[in-house]
């Protein structure tokens, strides 16, 4: 049996654990410079605020009944890890698939003991971390993410839901579920199983898999399969490395100072080579792009974008950040006020099987290199993600991210703690 454990409004309710004023007020969470909505409290669901609508163009009425706070990924991470922490305890298989999600394998577990042993699960997560949860159980991760839904909307199963794949009431719960809703079906995809007369998971599950192949692929074979109950849905499904990785994002305020585009670039190519490290591969080359606001034609314009080739393919981040920086120097013009920029690494390759170069592999200085950015992702593991780093920014940079309205980052700044107070 597979439980999907799903945290209610995460966001919202990790800001929640630690200003309890705002309990049963209608919250949003805004994306990277307070842009638009991308977490929502059920109260301000209520009060017709749709996800991903831009902050200024909801309802002055409605805004001045809301609260909008800044994300606070710091305060989410340290949250999630949390909650993990918590669901380790209760199952030995734990696959973390998303920030506030977790798959939980209870293959050995007692059956007329699960729902209890859930039910003692979501009161212990509430209890050690102060997050509500969700539990869908069923015999396959699709049949599990749509119990976890319907533990959520039942208020009498005390957050926990079962689903037996073959009972009268999942057929029930099926045939009036939209196929679109179905884990995995994009709307595209829904749109040409309509086409096939499939417009409900009950369909779906019912059409034949090898004729639902040949239209599709074997995701959506699968996806068939595990309507039926059948687990076929590894988790390494959904792990497979990319073949690009890019890191970027748009300033707080536009700056066309070199020193702080340096620190914006330092910062991509850090956290792109942290990523290329945690999948196992190597790039060859880095490609660095800028650019200025579109939407002023008033300013000068310019959209630069580089692509410099590593000397040896590489996941150091030494070796990155300096071809990173090099680019932009090449690229950067003076009198632009710059709004965005980005790294993006190119050509990956897995490291494992990458013949190196017989004298690079030999090199003392690689070796040494590769030590030390396996002590600084441990580092940064262990204390989190920028407790070591290459280069220090300016405090208020222009490049940081616009956050006027971000709570503090409790549980990770020792000058952001708490205070109880009697």
């Amino acid at each position: 049996m597979i439980a999907l454990v799903d945290c209610n409004n995460f966001y919202v309710s990790c800001e929640r654990v630690f200003d309890p004023r705002l309990r049963g007020k209608p919250v949003a969470v805004l994306s990277n410079n307070d842009g638009c909505v991308i977490a929502r409290s059920q109260e301000i669901k209520d009060l017709g605020v749709p996800m991903g609508i831009p902050a200024f163009q909801i309802d002055q009425r409605l805004k001045r009944q809301c609260v909008l706070l800044s994300s606070n990924y710091t305060l989410y991470g340290d949250m999630s890890r949390r909650v993990v922490e918590t669901l380790n305890t209760f199952c030995p298989q734990v696959e973390v698939y998303s920030i506030d999600e977790s798959f939980l394998d209870f293959e050995g577990f007692a059956s007329d003991r699960l729902i209890g042993h859930c039910v003692e699960l979501r009161r212990t997560v509430q209890r050690h971390t102060g997050i509500p949860v969700g539990v869908g159980l069923a015999s396959s991760r699709t049949l599990a993410k749509i119990a976890n839904h319907r533990a959520k909307k039942d208020p009498n199963g005390h957050g926990v839901c079962l689903m037996e794949a073959d009972s009268i009431d999942t057929q029930r719960w099926l045939e009036h579920l939209p196929v679109a809703e179905v884990w995995g079906v994009a709307g595209r995809s829904a749109a040409r199983l309509a086409t096939l007369g499939i417009h409900t998971a009950w369909q779906l599950r019912e059409a034949d898999p090898k004729h639902v192949r040949r239209h599709f692929s074997v995701v959506m074979e699968r996806t068939v399969r595990e309507l039926r109950g059948e687990s076929c849905l590894a988790p390494e499904d959904s792990d497979v490395p990319r073949e690009r990785i890019m890191t970027s994002r748009s300033f707080g305020r536009p700056t066309g100072d070199l020193e702080q585009l340096r620190q914006a670039v330092r910062a991509h190519a850090t956290r792109g080579a942290e990523k290329l490290r945690r999948q196992g591969s190597v790039a060859r080359a880095v490609q660095v792009f800028l650019r200025t606001n579109r939407h002023r034609p008033d300013q000068p314009q310019h959209h630069p974008s580089l692509v410099v080739p590593l000397p040896t393919a590489s996941d150091d981040s030494l070796a990155i950040v300096a071809t990173a920086t090099q680019a932009l120097a090449r690229m950067h013009r003076q009198g632009h006020q710059y709004m965005k920029a980005g790294v993006m690494l190119l050509d990956l390759q897995d490291k494992a099987t990458l013949q190196h170069d017989i004298f690079a592999s030999e090199s003392a200085d690689t070796q040494r290199n590769e030590r030390l950015m396996d002590t600084l992702d441990a580092i940064n593991r262990k204390h989190g993600r920028g407790a070591l780093s290459l280069g220090k920014a300016s405090d208020n940079a222009a490049w940081q991210l616009k956050c006027e309205h971000r709570t503090p980052r409790y549980t990770t700044r020792w000058d952001e703690l708490p205070v109880a107070r009697l």
